[in-house]
């Protein structure tokens, strides 16, 4: 586990910087205590990272769920009412986990995923770019089109031009500009400027500029700049801040109500950036979604016990994670401990860390998840893969995360369902098992995302030391989500000993690298 320290150890910061605002954002976007969010992104990184199967994966609690939250914490009467329907979520979660529903996971368009994680990279920079220049009417992790402020996204970026703080932007750009030099010439020169990342300089910085300016001058940061943790006074006060369950209301019919929707909307979100974090995984991990789930459904059980918001595993984070080296789950478990440390031992000083030097933290996420070259490469595949993408992109910006993408996901049926009219599709394998242990699988004259968890499932099951015969003479249509697996495996292949025998009309390859050059027949049915 401590293998990769070296990789999860900057990386581990680096979460922590960016969940830190999130945590505290997200709890005042839901009405409910401040500390609420920072229990929820403590059981998130240190208990559910350690019960997940996700290498990279970083759960804590969710803009998703935020306006849920509010809602039930005012039909529940309070927000010890409220707390039972988490706990009681957590164990419907748990079930779902038993049941196996994590397979849904697999059944989202690659398409989808990707318009996913570009919406949320959009969203990442629209949302940061008031906070960037000091304009905070609106929290953190309030992610949706319409604001809990009274504005909506582009109309907060419109008034922010006539309330910029120079104080914060000064900052801003001088953490931005640290963050660009590290990742693009110092991240290059020495393992040094490796092993510090370059974001934690650049808090360090912002601390720095707020010590040595007078807050009172145009060069100086208001508090209301800065982030607000709470500040215990003594170990009681700390302890005051846990709130529990009211288990008395458990017979409020309209508790079993709000607990069936977050385990719902949680289970969902989660399988969703589970498979959008092993799309973004260098090493191509495959994450157990089952598993997953009853990782999740303890964490919201625990969470809620101890007066947490639900918990859910969030792309921001996880992507941060990845981006910054992150090759185990050590990472997210230290950033939990980060959390609970931090708040515990220095609150004052972290409640001197300008909010725009973690926006400027929060814009590079926000753009290496969606860069203009993904529009350019999802536009060359193919309309059957944009217009699912490019639906869920802007459904995510103008609405929110779940509404979009279902928007996207109808869409991709609609294409689905629009080639299976013209292709009827199947899969079949043969002479899985013998003493060589060689397996041909043939695959379908028409093979679509529907059968991506059948084909992943039969991939990842494969014994080391395996000859593969893969035929596709057959195939006349091949979605990108399944050449995307093949891809995938043919790089793992290496690592169990797999070799692999490509038949095709062009003849017998073998241990090809790349399957693309095979399709280009797909074009004769778009």
């Amino acid at each position: 586990m401590f293998k990769y320290i070296k990789n999860d150890l900057p990386a581990s910061i680096v979460v922590f910087f960016v969940a830190l605002p999130l945590c505290l954002g997200i709890a005042l976007a839901s009405g409910a205590p401040l500390f609420s969010g920072l229990i929820a992104g403590i059981i998130g990184g240190i208990l559910v990272g350690s019960l997940s199967g996700s290498k990279i994966g970083v759960s804590g609690p969710a803009a998703g769920l935020a306006a849920i939250v509010l809602t039930a914490i005012g039909s529940l009467g309070g927000y010890e009412n409220f707390l039972v329907a988490v706990v009681l979520g957590g164990i419907i979660q748990l079930i779902f986990g038993f049941l196996k529903a994590g397979i849904i996971g697999y059944y989202f368009p690659s398409s989808v995923i990707k318009g996913m994680l570009t919406g949320i990279g959009i969203i990442i920079i629209l949302k940061q770019i008031p906070h960037f220049f000091g304009y905070n009417t609106n929290p953190e992790g309030d992610f949706a089109f319409f604001q809990m402020d009274g504005e909506n996204t582009f109309s907060e970026i419109f008034k922010t031009i006539n309330n910029i703080s120079l104080g914060s932007t000064i900052v801003g750009f001088i953490g931005l500009g640290l963050l660009l030099l590290w990742s693009a010439v110092l991240s290059k020169k020495g393992k040094i400027f490796q092993l510090i990342q370059g974001p934690l300089v650049a808090v360090v910085a912002g601390i720095i500029y707020y010590f040595v300016t007078d807050q009172n001058s145009k060069y100086g940061i208001s508090p209301s700049n800065l982030v607000s943790v709470p500040v215990p006074d003594n170990l009681d006060s700390f302890i005051g801040q846990f709130s529990f369950p009211n288990f008395s209301a458990i017979t409020n019919p309209e508790i079993w109500v709000v607990a069936f929707t977050i385990a719902l909307v949680a289970s969902l979100e989660t399988l969703l950036c589970t498979e959008a974090t092993d799309k973004l995984d260098p090493h191509k991990n495959v994450t157990p979604t089952n598993r997953e789930l009853l990782a999740q459904g303890t964490g919201n059980i625990i969470s809620g016990l101890i007066g947490g918001l639900p918990i859910t595993q969030v792309i921001v984070r996880s992507s941060a994670n990845i981006q910054s080296g992150g090759r185990t789950k050590m990472s997210a478990i230290i950033h939990g401990f980060l959390l609970l440390i931090s708040v515990i031992l220095i609150p004052t000083l972290l409640n001197k860390i300008p909010l725009s030097v973690l926006a400027a933290i929060l814009l590079i996420v926000g753009y290496n998840l969606a860069k203009p070259a993904l529009f350019v490469q999802m536009y060359k595949v193919g309309w059957k893969q944009f217009l699912p993408f490019t639906v869920t992109v802007f459904g995510i910006v103008f609405t929110d995360l779940l509404i979009g993408i279902g928007m996207g996901l109808a869409v991709g049926i609609v294409v689905i369902l629009i080639k299976s009219f013209q292709n009827s599709h199947f899969l079949h394998i043969e002479d899985k098992s013998n003493g060589k242990h060689k397996i041909k699988m043939t695959l379908a004259e028409e093979v679509t995302f529907f059968n991506k968890g059948a084909i992943l499932k039969e991939l990842d099951s494969l014994p080391r030391e395996t000859y593969l015969e893969l035929d596709v003479r057959k195939t006349r249509y091949l979605d990108n989500d399944i050449i995307e697996i093949l891809e995938d495996f043919a790089f793992k292949a290496k690592e169990r000993d797999i070799d692999i025998k490509l038949v095709s009309e062009r003849g017998i390859t073998e241990n090809p690298s790349s399957y693309i050059e095979f399709f280009e027949l797909r074009p004769k049915t778009a």
